[in-house]
């Protein structure tokens, strides 16, 4: 298997990083994805990352049916209304990777297009949207862990993919626990992106502040029991794309830069995720569904709905 032609399905923070690591090798054999007004926006204007303008090689779905690789990296909340346009775009020997956040998206994306055109991924990176640019330090960034779900490392799919990131800027890993790692993310993702947006607060609070540490590691426990009735392990310390990479104390991670720019935040891929796993499992998640409550409170905030 060889792939030529990369498309992604979402040019923001994730996106970008593909766009910054990929642009040079692939040239015009890198598609982002696009349509209507925000097709001729991307056209027109392009996409600034860490201070430099890319041109991007925009193509409607119908443009860019049977692509080799698809890279979805839109945002949560987007992901529905993006189906269609995914079925567009994926041909017999498309292979399609997820790059949200989440333990959930390629079960989504699956249902649609049939989950063997699915390569599962997990991306870490620490991105931020700043005015109309993307900004991340590209060589301290972990990038983008990806594997089959059941093969092991060393299939066609897997190797082609690596030689389309080779000699690139892109930090890549194939790992032969790609599950496991998607499930050490999210537990990241709950138990330290979602208090800082509760408390307002950069992620040095949480080794400075002991009530901050405390509902963080409530939060992870439990992810970690939720992960432990569907037979993942994830209660051990990680190297991973489940460990904490180091930042400064005044970072904000995603929920909270949402909720500074007054944007519906994706507490449901979260919060909301562990809240329905829950139930259907019959654990209890207290600290999530508490959380995910105080977090929609703060979006109706911003939205208007009650400012007394």
């Amino acid at each position: 298997m060889t792939i030529n032609t990369v498309a992604i399905l979402g040019a923001g923070a994730v996106g970008g990083y593909f766009i910054w690591g990929l642009s040079e090798k692939l040239g015009e054999r890198l598609w982002v994805i696009a349509e209507g007004e925000r097709r001729e926006r991307l056209l027109r204007d392009g996409i600034e990352i860490n201070g430099r303008k890319y041109a991007l090689n925009v193509r409607t779905p119908e443009e860019a049916a049977g692509v080799d690789l698809l890279l979805v990296a839109t945002k949560y909340g987007s992901l529905e209304e993006s189906l269609p346009m995914i079925e567009k775009i994926v041909g017999e020997h498309t292979v399609v990777m997820s790059l949200l956040n989440g333990v959930d998206s390629e079960e989504v994306i699956g249902e649609r297009i049939g989950k063997e055109h699915l390569i599962y991924s997990v991306m870490k990176i620490a991105s931020e949207r700043k005015g109309d640019q993307v900004v991340f330090d590209g060589p301290s960034t972990s990038g983008v862990f990806f594997g089959e779900v059941e093969e092991g490392t060393s299939t066609e799919r897997l190797e082609a993919i690596a030689e389309v990131f080779e000699g690139t800027a892109l930090s890549f890993h194939v790992v032969s626990d790609i599950l496991t790692q998607i499930w050490y993310k999210f537990a990241l993702n709950v138990s330290r992106n979602q208090p800082q947006a509760i408390i307002g607060c950069g992620v040095g609070a949480y080794e400075d502040s002991e009530h901050v540490a405390y509902i963080s590691e409530k939060l992870r426990e439990e992810v970690v029991a939720v992960a432990a009735a569907k037979g993942i392990d994830i209660s051990k310390p990680t190297d991973g794309a489940g460990s904490s990479s180091p930042s400064a104390k005044r970072a904000r991670y995603s929920t909270l830069q949402d909720l500074d720019a007054e944007r519906p935040t994706e507490v449901g891929m979260f919060a909301g995720a562990v809240m329905k796993m829950g139930k259907e499992l019959g654990i209890s998640v207290p600290y999530n569904e508490m959380t995910y409550h105080l977090i929609k409170a703060l979006e109706e905030k911003n939205e208007g709905k009650f400012d007394y």
